[in-house]
């Protein structure tokens, strides 16, 4: 695939269910630039399809390690692929994945961590948070908790 020069490429990446919700109601966040989709089950990709490219990487979490490995392997191909300038993602563990993958090849990393986090931030979180260009949180009362994070407003 040949990239539009000046234009930026954007990974958006999140889990199915309430993470995938949250990320697509930031859809004007992106409007006018190339973006593709990782995402963790089939059944959403009629709904991604919309946004370019989509791509299902399968579920992990910390519990299957052989998961994990297999999903950090689709992981590696889609950004070795595809070259994102920027990730955006809501989490879970593959939108984890994505953005150190995609920090590795020079992108740029934006987190949206979960509204349903009011106490403290995701697991996920806690690691991207260390290589995030920007990282938001969806209730005021982290941001006294964390340094480096961002509270802008709730998306849902």
């Amino acid at each position: 695939m040949v990239k539009n020069k000046g234009k930026l490429r954007i990974c958006l990446t999140a889990s199915a269910g309430g993470h995938i919700s949250q990320l697509l109601k930031l859809a004007a966040s992106w409007n006018g630039y190339e973006t593709f989709c990782v995402t963790t089950t089939e059944v959403v990709r009629d709904n991604l399809s919309k946004l370019g490219e989509v791509y299902v990487v399968g579920e992990c979490n910390r519990q299957h390690p052989i998961r994990v490995i297999t999903v950090l392997l689709r992981c590696l191909c889609i950004v070795f692929k595809e070259r994102p300038d920027v990730v955006i993602s809501t989490g879970a563990a593959a939108g984890c994945m994505l953005c150190f993958l995609g920090k590795m090849f020079g992108a740029k990393v934006v987190w949206v961590d979960s509204i349903t986090n009011v106490e403290r931030i995701s697991l996920s979180g806690r690691m991207v948070r260390y290589i995030a260009d920007l990282f938001l949180v969806q209730w005021p009362e982290l941001t006294g908790r964390y340094k480096s994070i961002e509270f802008v407003g709730t998306v849902v």
